[in-house]
């Protein structure tokens, strides 16, 4: 259990890792995601500030942004090179001496009972110096207010979030403010009354559970609160699942072009599962109708494995049980790893 929780997160990652590629990019609306084709239906992975300031961001339909920004510069994934990014960043915050908690390529977690201050300047300093990347670092007293200062820090900067100023700081913001909270729920959360930080805090947990959940109408109210977690899990990051996904050029309304779509995306995934040697206990099928509706499904393999004809038969299921009443723009599927013997929680996602 540390004193201080910093949350650190990298700005404009992705895109960031680009330019530095490519530095006669700095300054422009840079636009990262699918293979960069000019008809392809995938959606933004990451874009640069340049381009957020024209409302271009991640999940924007690719289609989408190049309406809005037909000057800015596409580029495709290259998940090889974020990986190798990430990894030079860790290594740095690791390099304090402190605990850290990878939560994911462009942000973690770092406990110190220092001066979190001098901390925070201290990986700042330290990124941009190691990895040429910026990072804003949020200052909390547990994990969500952390998380949640970063946002008044980025980018590039510090804030500070603790109990002491949480509702003055958060009180009158809507609770889609808070991480955890989306767009879907807080509608659901104004049907109730709790438009802001601070109505959410005062409700009872029992009264939002009877509108969104046993478990997430008390984790919604805790999240009003500022309540999170003060230690940190320093293992391994061990990723919970593998996941392909294709947007498809023109939608597909044929179910057997379906199925092999579908079989295709599962032995892919199984290549990927063959390679972390670990086995899949629950399959995913992700299928985006047109216009943009999604709908996701999960099930569980009767028998744990890495086969890739037993991962597509659970995706097919799924799929069948969808029925899909609309034409499809996209598919997905993602298998979930057994919990390793040696990380019984099973890594963090």
């Amino acid at each position: 259990m540390s004193r201080w929780i910093l949350h650190v997160d990298l700005d404009q990652f992705i895109a960031a890792v680009e330019i530095l590629r490519r530095p006669e990019l700095a300054g422009r609306p840079v636009v990262v995601g699918g293979t960069g084709s000019p008809d392809e239906r995938a959606v933004v992975a990451t874009a640069s500030y340049e381009a957020r300031e024209h409302g271009v961001g991640s999940g924007t339909p690719m289609r989408l942004a190049r309406r809005k920004l037909p000057d800015a510069v596409f580029l495709p994934s290259d998940t090889d090179a974020y990986q190798l990014a990430s990894d030079e960043v860790m290594d740095v915050l690791r390099a304090t001496g402190e605990p850290v908690e990878v939560i994911g390529w462009d942000e973690a977690f770092v406990g110190t009972d220092a001066d979190p201050r001098a901390l925070a300047d201290r990986i700042r300093r330290d990124v941009a110096k190691h990895t040429r990347l910026s990072c804003a670092v949020g200052i909390g007293d547990n994990t969500l207010r952390a998380k949640t200062a970063t946002g008044f820090g980025k980018p590039g900067g510090v804030f500070e979030l603790t109990a002491r100023n949480w509702f003055a700081t958060m009180g009158d913001r809507d609770p889609e403010a808070l991480p955890g909270i989306g767009r879907r729920t807080a509608r659901k959360l104004a049907e109730l009354g709790l438009t802001t930080v601070t109505a959410l805090a005062q409700a009872r947990p029992g009264d939002v559970a009877a509108r969104l959940g046993p478990r997430m109408g008390p984790y919604c109210v805790s999240l009003g609160r500022g309540m999170g977690r003060t230690e940190l899990e320093t293992g391994r990051y061990i990723p919970r699942s593998r996941s392909r996904e294709t947007t498809f050029g023109q939608n597909i309304d044929d179910p057997e072009r379906l199925r092999a779509e579908v079989t295709t995306l599962a032995h892919q995934v199984a290549a990927d599962v063959a390679e972390e040697d670990r086995d899949v206990a629950r399959v995913g099928l992700k299928v985006r109708l047109a216009p943009f509706r999604t709908h996701t499904r999960s099930a569980a393999i009767t028998a744990p494995g890495r086969d890739g004809d037993a991962i597509a038969g659970v995706a097919i299921e799924l799929l069948e049980a969808m029925a899909p009443d609309r034409p499809v723009r996209l598919l997905g599927v993602r298998a979930e790893f057994a919990a390793p013997a040696d990380h019984p929680h099973g890594g963090r996602a």
